[in-house]
C-alpha cells in the first residue's frame, strides 16, 4: 500500500474531523482516490491504485502537491501507511518509501505520534528524544507505565498493527464556503478567493465525471454594511458546453465580476453548482491535436460574450426545418447549444453557395433561363412548410410551397432553382450554386 498525506498548518487547538478547511481538502482529494479520510490537521489519501492512472508517483506528486498548496496544505508526504505517512509530513520528510521504513521513522522527533505528546517529560526524562529511542525501550515496561494507546500508535507507524479509517464522502451537492482574509471592497478582487472554490468544484465534478453548464457565486457583506446595502449578492455564470477546467471557469468569472459593483465591503463567498452533467472523458487519440496549447472556440466566444454582452456575440445554429433560408438562425454564442436543434439530413443535393435572397428568373416557352436556357438535371424535390411561422410586421405567414431542381446554365454552371406552386403566377428562381 501506498499513503500520501496532504498536512495543513497546525492551530493552538487541535482541528476536528469537521473542520471546513480540511473537509474542502478532502473533497479536493477525491478526484485522485475514493479513499481519502481526515486525521487531525492532516488530509490522508491510499493511492497505490492510483499511480498508474495518473502515470506514476512523480506525475501523480506533481498534480497533487500543486493543487494542495492553493487550499492551504504546507507539507506532503508518502509512506507505506497512514500514521507513518502523518509522522512524517509533521516532520517535513516527504519521502518514506525509498527507505526501510523502520530506519526513517527512527530518525523523527518523538512529538510527530500524537499519542506520544502527553508523555514527553517523562519520556525525555529517560533520555528518549526519537522513536527510535521509544522502540527501543522494553514493550512490557512501556505497556506497565504508559497508555494502551502509545504502543498501538507505535505499532501502527510502524505497520505491526492495522489502521481503521473513516472514508470522506462526496456531497451528493456541491455548496462551498469560503471566509476571506480580509474585506474586499472591490469585485474584482473576489477572483483570488473565488479561484479556490472553483478548485474544489473542479474536484468535485471530476470526482462524479461530470461537467458544469452553471454555477452562482454568492457574497455576503460585512456586518458593519450601511443599511441599505442588504445582505449581499450573487452572481450566476454559464457555460455553453459542460466542463470543469478550473482556468477557463475562472477567467469566465472574472469577466463577469468586472461588471459588478459591491454595495458594501465582503467577508464570505459561496459557490453553487447548478447545472451538473455528464462529461465524456477526452479521447486519448494518437494523432497529433493541432489546437493543443489554445483556448478553445467556444471557451474564447464565452469570454467575449461576458466582456461585450451576450447580444453581441452570436453564432449560427442549425434548426430544424425542411425551408432553406429557416434551417439557420442565430443565438447568444454564450448559451448552451440545445442538442435537439440539429436537422435531419436533406433529401436531396444541396449547393455549395446560396444567395441571401432568391432571384427571380426570365422565362421563355415555360423554361426558366439564367445566362443562357436552363437543362434541368435532377428533380422536383418538394419542400413545403411553414404554415406556422408568421411575420408579425405583415400579419402574413412565410408558408413556403417550392419544387426544387439542379440546373445546368451553358455559362454559370450548375445551379439550384425553385419553381413556386401555389403563388397567382408560379415563377422561377435562382436560390444557389454548386461548386
Amino acid at each position: 500500500m501506498l499513503w500520501s498525506a496532504l498536512r495543513r498548518p497546525s492551530t493552538d487547538d487541535p482541528p476536528s474531523p469537521t473542520d471546513a478547511a480540511l473537509q474542502a481538502l478532502a473533497v479536493w482529494a477525491l478526484q485522485f482516490t475514493p479513499r481519502v479520510a481526515v486525521a487531525e490537521e492532516a488530509v490522508l489519501l491510499e493511492v497505490a491504485a492510483s499511480l498508474r492512472l495518473f502515470g506514476g508517483r512523480a506525475a501523480l506528486r506533481e498534480r497533487l502537491w500543486g493543487g494542495a498548496q492553493e487550499l492551504g496544505a504546507v507539507a506532503l508526504a508518502w509512506a507505506p501507511n497512514a500514521r507513518a505517512a502523518l509522522a512524517l509530513a509533521r516532520a517535513g520528510v516527504e519521502d518514506g518509501v525509498s527507505a526501510p521504513l523502520e530506519r526513517v521513522l527512527d530518525a523523527l522527533p518523538m512529538a510527530t505520534l500524537s499519542a506520544v505528546r502527553p508523555h514527553l517529560p517523562i519520556l525525555a526524562r529517560i533520555g528518549c528524544r526519537t522513536l527510535g529511542d521509544l522502540r527501543r525501550l522494553p514493550r512490557a515496561g512501556l505497556a506497565r507505565r504508559f497508555d494502551a494507546a502509545l504502543l498501538a500508535a507505535l505499532d501502527q507507524a510502524y505497520g505491526r498493527a492495522p489502521e481503521t479509517h473513516v472514508w470522506v464522502m462526496l456531497p451528493a451537492v456541491f455548496d462551498a464556503r469560503l471566509e476571506l482574509p480580509h474585506r474586499v471592497e472591490d469585485a474584482g478582487t473576489l477572483t483570488f478567493g473565488a479561484h479556490r472554490l472553483l478548485l474544489q468544484l473542479s474536484a468535485w465534478l471530476a470526482a462524479r465525471h461530470s461537467g458544469v453548464t452553471a454555477f452562482t457565486l454568492h457574497w455576503a457583506h460585512d456586518a458593519m454594511r450601511s443599511r441599505g446595502a442588504g445582505e449581499g449578492g450573487q452572481l450566476t455564470v454559464r457555460t455553453a458546453e459542460p466542463t470543469r477546467e478550473v482556468g477557463h471557469l475562472s477567467r469566465l468569472l472574472a469577466e463577469h465580476l468586472a461588471q459588478v459593483v459591491l454595495a458594501a465591503p465582503v467577508g464570505d463567498l459561496r459557490l453553487t453548482a447548478e447545472g451538473v452533467v455528464p462529461l465524456a472523458p477526452r479521447s486519448a487519440s494518437w494523432l497529433p491535436d493541432e489546437a493543443h496549447g489554445q483556448e478553445p472556440l467556444p471557451q474564447v466566444l464565452e469570454r467575449l460574450a461576458a466582456r461585450l454582452g451576450e447580444d453581441r456575440v452570436v453564432r449560427p445554429l442549425l434548426c430544424e426545418d425542411h425551408r432553406p433560408e429557416a434551417m439557420e438562425c442565430w443565438q447568444p454564442a454564450a448559451q448552451v447549444l440545445p442538442r435537439e436543434a440539429w436537422p435531419v439530413a436533406p433529401a436531396g443535393p444541396q449547393p455549395t453557395w446560396m444567395l441571401q435572397q432568391p432571384l427571380k428568373l426570365l422565362v421563355r416557352q415555360h423554361r426558366p433561363l439564367y445566362q443562357g436556357e436552363l437543362q434541368l438535371l435532377l428533380g422536383p424535390q418538394r419542400v413545403e412548410g411553414g404554415w406556422w411561422d408568421r411575420d408579425e410586421a405583415t400579419g402574413r405567414t412565410r408558408h413556403a410551397v417550392r419544387d426544387y431542381w439542379v440546373a445546368q446554365s451553358p455559362l454559370a454552371g450548375v445551379l439550384w432553382v425553385f419553381q413556386t406552386r401555389l403563388a397567382d403566377e408560379p415563377a422561377w428562381y435562382l436560390h444557389g450554386v454548386f461548386a
